[in-house]
């Protein structure tokens, strides 16, 4: 159900304006007595988004506006409950974001939401685990994470006449129970529908009922979630930098998402940047600045100028063993079967691949989406440097069924194309000079597909 469906429910009184949230959040200098409340008034969530040594953020939506509390204890010291501030939830998106600033590093923390004053009582635990301080201490501690793009969730009403597109909504539920440390999502994380992608009521609906999909709720309350958009969760299909509303989009995607940080350079989009244990990932933007397909006579980018700049230039001042770049379009691909994948920038393409083998940068790792399919291509420049572009898709929506014999990418590593629905789990372990990076492609019944594994050492697979 859309949160316009649900009228003002009470009035608020003493209210301060709040700048945490790209739509607006609003606080109450005293709690006010609410009909909104507990379980009954719990849209989506709570879910954790990033999660660092001394902050980690918790996020959730309820379905018209509300009061909403955060208690959380330290699970090895039960009787010290820290709590945040109060937060009352607003139209249209009725999102409360909270920072749970009161934790130490390496710490697992259970957390509980109250709505009206009413504590949710969920059947799924409610925790969040806080990053290690293991510099100059300890090797790294070994950690998960899980890829995946393309999450559409039907709705008939709106969707398409014929077959529907989403299916296989129990993979969320397998996820779960790899239990990773957090997960990465690649773009297409919802699918704007024509009713949809021209305005705020339209685009809120969407990303709520994708949100509120009963078999993603555990998943998103006890693990880290980071994202990016590609064109389906941006606008509409193979929307680009000229797209009208894509600031509307940034606004709702930055409300929608608990990401550390929204752009770079005081320029808008999705790109940011966060490190876990010893792995740095970099997530780009690729549509915010994206020229037009069809334009002859326009600049070609997908990225832009200074996106690519901050890019190489953060890579090579990084000292991690991996490095993940997350983007939504495939970066190493040789195939051009689709406009959206990065083979149609192939100047701006070359550039970073060029600049990454000048700069002496090893342990690439881009993480794709976008294809409707699965898989791990492997590339060494001149310099004998591997690099590898795992594309992990898709989680709910259509498969591209017969990827293998239409598509003809030279760099695919035998063995790793997946043309059903499915995730990949990513498992870093091992002594700090000596990491290794394990990926794992599971289907949606979380039967595995296939596993590869990649060496710090040498940057080969075994």
């Amino acid at each position: 159900m859309s949160p316009r469906h649900f009228p003002l429910l009470f009035s608020l009184i003493f209210v301060l304006t709040s700048a945490s949230s790209g739509i607006g959040q609003s606080l109450l200098s005293k709690r006010t007595a609410s009909p909104l409340s507990g379980n009954s008034a719990l849209q989506s969530g709570p879910m954790i988004g990033y999660e660092d040594m001394f902050e980690v953020l918790i996020w959730v939506q309820t379905k018209g506006q509300g009061w909403v509390d955060l208690k959380y204890w330290d699970t090895e010291h039960p009787e010290l409950i820290y709590q945040c501030d109060g937060i009352v939830t607003q139209n249209p998106a009725y999102i409360a974001k909270f920072i749970a600033n009161q934790v130490q590093p390496g710490k697992t923390y259970e957390y509980q939401v109250s709505i009206g004053g009413v504590a949710l009582d969920l059947p799924y635990p409610c925790t969040f685990k806080t990053q290690t301080l293991w510099q100059w201490r300890t090797d790294p501690p070994p950690f998960s994470f899980v890829s995946g793009s393309c999450a559409y969730v039907n709705e008939t009403e709106y969707d398409r006449p014929g077959k529907p597109y989403g299916s296989n909504y129990q993979i969320f539920t397998k996820i779960h129970e790899q239990h990773p440390d957090f997960m990465v999502w690649l773009g297409d994380n919802t699918y704007y529908r024509e009713v949809d992608w021209n305005t705020l009521t339209g685009m809120v609906h969407r990303y709520t009922h994708t949100r509120s999909l009963p078999e993603m709720q555990p998943l998103l309350a006890s693990t880290a979630h980071y994202a990016i958009w590609d064109d389906h969760d941006f606008g509409p299909d193979n929307s680009d930098g000229t797209w009208v509303y894509k600031e509307r989009a940034w606004e709702v995607f930055r409300d929608f998402w608990g990401n550390p940080s929204y752009g770079i350079n005081g320029h808008k989009g999705c790109t940011t940047r966060f490190q876990y244990n010893d792995a740095d990932f970099f997530l780009l933007d690729n549509r915010y600045n994206r020229s037009p397909n069809r334009c002859k006579t326009c600049e070609r980018t997908s990225l832009g100028k200074e996106q690519i700049e901050w890019l190489i230039g953060s890579l090579s001042n990084s000292r991690a063993p991996f490095k993940f770049v997350a983007i939504g379009g495939q970066v190493l691909s040789s195939d051009d079967h689709e406009e959206s994948a990065f083979h149609d920038f192939p100047a701006e393409r070359e550039q970073i691949i060029s600049r990454i083998e000048e700069e002496g940068i090893k342990g690439v790792i881009f993480l794709t989406g976008d294809k409707h399919f699965t898989e791990l291509s492997a590339y060494q420049n001149n310099s004998g440097n591997w690099m590898y572009d795992l594309t992990s898709s898709s989680l709910t929506a259509g498969s591209f069924s017969d990827a293998k014999e239409k598509t003809s990418n030279t760099l695919r590593v035998p063995g790793t194309i997946v043309t059903e629905n499915n995730f990949c789990v990513l498992r870093m372990s091992g002594p700090r000079t000596a990491r290794e990076l394990n990926i794992t492609s599971y289907n949606s019944q979380g039967t595995e597909m296939w596993t590869k594994t990649i060496s710090a050492l040498d940057y080969s697979i075994k």
